[in-house]
């Protein structure tokens, strides 16, 4: 049962790179539109044309993820090139400005446009959206009050947008500062059943704040129009096996988050603007941050947490068949993550920004071409 409920999809944001100048360069739909007769719908353009989606179809289980994971950046890798473009799986762009940005001329985006202004055309930011299969929007809604507390730990994981418009932020996220402008972004209050949150939702829609429940932006979500939570919290890391094990966190605290549930253990739920300072923490430190414990009011150290956090879900991960997936943390433990090697090169190499863009490059790459 738990494969074929709680399964898998997870969508990736990629930059297209001119191999000369490093900087984005706008592929103009025509990687989209080759794309698509290929890929059909997993492949989508975005609001800036220098940015392309990619989406797994329903996965059920993480060795399909991976699969389809892999398939789709070596295709995207492959129809980049065709056009003379490389491919860059990052937060941000090292030195990119978002000024000089093409847009994707679509109504939806000229809607966004014409309400948000400067804070739409500036949102030149690229993520990591992993939608884990739920039984229903109660049980939903009910799993993604527990699961907050947890977004901050993920976050820290995927870590990977350190610079911005040619500075060195000094966050080792920067992307969700960008992505703070917008409305109805962050962390989500706690909602005591689907019911609640479907009145919050219909007094936007009555009060013309939103036309439908897609524009709530938050860190995670229950679907509007499937049934998944997603996970919208992290940055695009930059190799694959990253993506993999951020998604079987993901899916493991979602399916342990339940049983708990079952059996009437309810995880404690925290106040948001607790969980907010920990995803500050996150975002400013990554994975070299140290985090609040709430219960014991006292600050850990990250890697400390994520101990904790594993022995949590150690006993749904073989059931999922994802432990090696998810042991994949100790490797980014070790080695930093995406932020903390961007950054590593950027010293190295005397602080030249296109070495950071090449070095991205090559890791997108990597399991892949």
């Amino acid at each position: 049962m738990t494969k074929r409920v709680f399964t898998l999809g997870i969508e990736e944001e990629f930059q297209t790179i001119d191999p000369v100048t490093r900087n984005l360069r706008s592929h103009m739909s025509k990687l989209v539109e080759d794309g698509k007769i290929i890929l059909k719908e997993r492949v989508k353009a975005e609001m800036h044309q220098a940015m392309v989606e990619v989406g797994t179809n329903i996965c059920h289980d993480i060795h399909e993820a991976r699969e389809e994971v892999t398939y789709l950046r070596k295709m995207i890798h492959d129809l980049a090139a065709a056009q003379n473009l490389h491919v860059a799986a990052a937060g941000t762009h090292p030195f990119a400005d978002w000024v000089d940005q093409l847009i994707t001329n679509d109504p939806r985006y000229d809607d966004l446009i014409d309400e948000m202004r400067d804070v739409a055309r500036g949102n030149l930011i690229f993520g990591l959206h992993v939608h884990v299969g739920i039984l229903n929007r109660n049980e939903g809604i009910a799993i993604m009050n527990a699961v907050r507390y947890f977004l901050p730990h993920i976050y820290a994981l995927s870590t990977n947008s350190p610079f911005w418009c040619g500075r060195n932020t000094g966050f080792k996220s920067y992307r969700s500062k960008v992505f703070d402008k917008f409305p109805r972004t962050g962390i989500p209050d706690f909602f005591a059943s689907a019911s609640e949150y479907d009145e919050y939702i219909n007094l936007l829609i009555k009060t013309k704040c939103i036309d439908n429940a897609k524009k709530i932006w938050w860190d995670i979500r229950v679907h509007p129009f499937f049934n998944t939570i997603e996970f919208r919290i992290c940055d695009v890391p930059m190799r694959v096996e990253e993506t993999i094990c951020l998604a079987a966190i993901c899916q493991a605290l979602v399916v342990k988050i339940y049983k708990l549930q079952r059996q009437n253990l309810n995880f404690r739920p925290y106040r948001r603007n607790l969980i907010n300072e920990n995803k500050w923490r996150a975002a400013r430190f990554g994975i070299e941050s140290k985090l609040i414990d709430f219960g014991i009011q006292e600050e850990v150290e990250f890697r400390q947490l994520m101990g904790e956090l594993l022995e949590f879900i150690d006993d749904v991960v073989d059931e999922l068949g994802s432990r090696k997936e998810v042991e994949h943390v100790h490797w980014i433990l070790e080695n930093g993550s995406g932020a903390d090697r961007q950054l590593a090169v950027f010293e190295k190499s005397g602080g030249d920004m296109n070495a950071v863009v090449d070095y991205i490059v090559q890791e997108t790459k990597i399991g892949v071409v």
